[in-house]
C-alpha cells in the first residue's frame, strides 16, 4: 500500500521531504535528486535549502534529474525548466550547475534525446528520491491519462487542460503556453527508489482518491505508485478530502516504528 501522510499545510510537507532528502545525502554524498517543477514543489525546495544551510551539508557532489521539460526553441526563457530548476533549485540549495540534467527541449533529434535521458539517468546510478506533482487528471510528470504504465523518456503531446492549467506560468496567456513536451514517462518515474508525491487543495481531491484508492490504471498515470515498493504520498486536509480511509493512514503515521522514516 502507498503511505499516506495527512499534513496541515505545505510547509509541513515541504519539510518531511526536505529531511528525507537531507538524510540521503548525508548518507550518500553522490546521491541523485529527481526534481519536479511547478508550484507543488516549491515549499520543499525551500525548506531543502534552509535544512542544507543549517546543516552545513555538502551538496556539491549532488546529481540532480529534472522530470520533464517542454519542447521548446529558447531554453534559455524563463519559464523554461531549465530555468526554473535552476532558479529554485540549483541557487538555492546550491548545488553543482555541472551536475543538474534537464531533458533537451530543443534538439534536433527529440526521439534520441529521450533515450540519450534515459541512459543518463542510468549510468548515474538511477535516482534516489524523485518528488513528484500531480494533476487534477491524475498526470505525473506530463505523463496524460492513457499514457503507458511503462513508458520511457519520450515526447507527449499536452491536453488543452494541462495547458490551461499551466498558462499562469505564462502571464495567463494560453498561446505562449508549448503544445509539447519531453517527459520522463511512467515507466522511468518508477524505477527511482523512493517517490514522495505532494498534492494540496481540494482541486487535487478527486485524483488523489484514483490515485491511492482507486484501480491501476493508464487513464490515472499516478495509480501507478501503488504497485512502487516505497511511494508516499503527502497531501493537505483538502486534498485528503475524497479519501475513504483517512483515519486509518492517520493512525499508520502516528503508530509507525521509530526506524520506519519517510
Amino acid at each position: 500500500m502507498t503511505e499516506v501522510l495527512i499534513v496541515k499545510s505545505q510547509e509541513e510537507a515541504g519539510n518531511l521531504y526536505a529531511e528525507a532528502a537531507c538524510r540521503l545525502i548525508k548518507a550518500n554524498p553522490y546521491a541523485t535528486l529527481g526534481l519536479a517543477t511547478g508550484s507543488t514543489p516549491h515549499t520543499a525546495y525551500q525548506a531543502l535549502a534552509q535544512k542544507v544551510r543549517e546543516n552545513h551539508l555538502d551538496v556539491s557532489h549532488v546529481c540532480g534529474f529534472a522530470l520533464d521539460e517542454y519542447v521548446m526553441s529558447d531554453l534559455s526563457h524563463p519559464q523554461s525548466y531549465h530555468s526554473v530548476i535552476d532558479r529554485e533549485v540549483v541557487v538555492p540549495v546550491g548545488l553543482d550547475p555541472n551536475n543538474i540534467h534537464v531533458p533537451n527541449g530543443a534538439a534536433d533529434d527529440v526521439p534520441r534525446a529521450c533515450s540519450e535521458y534515459d541512459k543518463a539517468i542510468a549510468d548515474a546510478g538511477g535516482i534516489d528520491i524523485q518528488i513528484l506533482g500531480i494533476g487534477t487528471d491524475g498526470h505525473i510528470g506530463f505523463n496524460e491519462p492513457g499514457s503507458s504504465l511503462t513508458s520511457p523518456t519520450r515526447m507527449k503531446t499536452l491536453t488543452e487542460q494541462t495547458r490551461v492549467d499551466n498558462a499562469r506560468f505564462f502571464d495567463g496567456d494560453l498561446n505562449q503556453v508549448p503544445s509539447h513536451c519531453i517527459t520522463q514517462g511512467v515507466g522511468t518515474i518508477m524505477k527511482a527508489r523512493h517517490l514522495v508525491l505532494l498534492a494540496f487543495g481540494k482541486s487535487k481531491a478527486a485524483a488523489i482518491a484514483a490515485s491511492v484508492e482507486g484501480a491501476v490504471t493508464s487513464m490515472c498515470p499516478a495509480s501507478a505508485l501503488q504497485l512502487h515498493p516505497h511511494a508516499t504520498v503527502i497531501v493537505d486536509e483538502d486534498a485528503a478530502s475524497q479519501l475513504s480511509q483517512v483515519e486509518y493512514y492517520k493512525w499508520v503515521a502516528q503508530n509507525k516504528p521509530q526506524w520506519q522514516v519517510l
